[in-house]
């Protein structure tokens, strides 16, 4: 039952968080460049009723994805919300009138494809639990020198360059988010408000706002067609990994863990492909 209602919920954040991703980049774009990477960004964007809309979305997806992985491993319910594209596309087709063509249909079918073979392989065991401030220490050491390192390269290019270093640094902090909203999940699940005796509720909303300003900026910076496939690559691999590091959640192993990654660079072309629609472009 706990990982009928993850999936669920995995799929269902997936949903929200692409159309949110859409309505936000189009409003995000037309604010000047000189505002990228600043809290100022916002003020520009709160303006615009589409952005605000497309922020309810963000808000809905990040809790129907809190309920994921309070019922579901970080291994599981990541990957299935970064399928965001695979739903987004047909529902953006149907409200232009048009139909799916071919290389959507491909991509969509490596995705979804590779997707459901990643979590076939999936171990059946659960990972040892709540980690200790010991077990964060490396993780949160870790993220900020990565997406320090790409934001400091990031603000000296232009182009797709800078959206895509933007992106990178946004996936990876969103990564992290992940591993922290899990953590505070299991915390009010079973210490309700005793959670928030714990640091982990007070980090969330710092590496939130944080992760809130990247996207942003990833977003105003160039077209989501570059940004959207790194940030949906890059974050689920790096849950991935903090679920399998933080968590001790198991991967598969021997042979079935190549299968493991075959299916989820499948998954990833899927989503490459997908990126590249005119669905998305526009």
């Amino acid at each position: 039952m706990s990982i009928a209602v993850a999936v669920t919920a995995a799929l269902l954040a997936a949903v929200a968080f692409a159309v949110a991703a859409v309505i936000q980049q189009a409003a995000a774009s037309d604010v000047p460049a000189s505002e990228s990477l600043r809290p100022g960004l916002f003020l520009s964007l709160v303006r615009r009723p589409a952005w605000v809309a497309g922020a309810a979305l963000d808000v809905a997806s990040f809790g129907i994805q809190g309920v994921a992985l309070a019922f579901g491993p970080l291994v599981l319910v990541m990957p299935l919300a970064s399928t965001d594209l695979l739903f987004a596309l047909p529902l953006l087709a149907w409200r232009r009138g048009q139909r799916l063509n071919r290389a959507e249909v491909v991509g969509a079918a490596c995705t979804a494809g590779g997707m459901a073979a990643f979590l076939v392989a999936l171990p059946s065991t659960a990972g040892a639990g709540l980690p200790g401030l010991a077990d964060w220490v490396p993780a949160l050491i870790g993220v900020a020198a990565v997406v320090a390192g790409l934001l400091a390269v990031g603000i000296r290019m232009s182009g797709n360059v800078r959206t895509a270093l933007y992106a990178a640094a946004a996936g990876a902090l969103l990564a992290l988010l992940d591993a922290v909203t899990k953590s505070v999940a299991d915390l009010f699940r079973h210490d309700g408000l005793g959670a928030l005796g714990h640091w982990e509720p007070y980090a969330l909303i710092v590496i939130g706002c944080t992760g809130l300003i990247l996207v942003q900026s990833s977003y105003q910076a160039g077209s989501l067609a570059v940004s959207l496939p790194i940030i949906d690559t890059v974050e689920p691999v790096g849950s991935v990994v903090m679920g399998a590091v933080v968590f001790e959640e198991p991967l598969a192993t021997s042979w079935a863990l190549v299968g493991q990654v075959a299916a989820g660079m499948l998954a990833v072309v899927g989503i490459v492909i997908l990126s590249r629609s005119p669905l998305v472009r526009e």
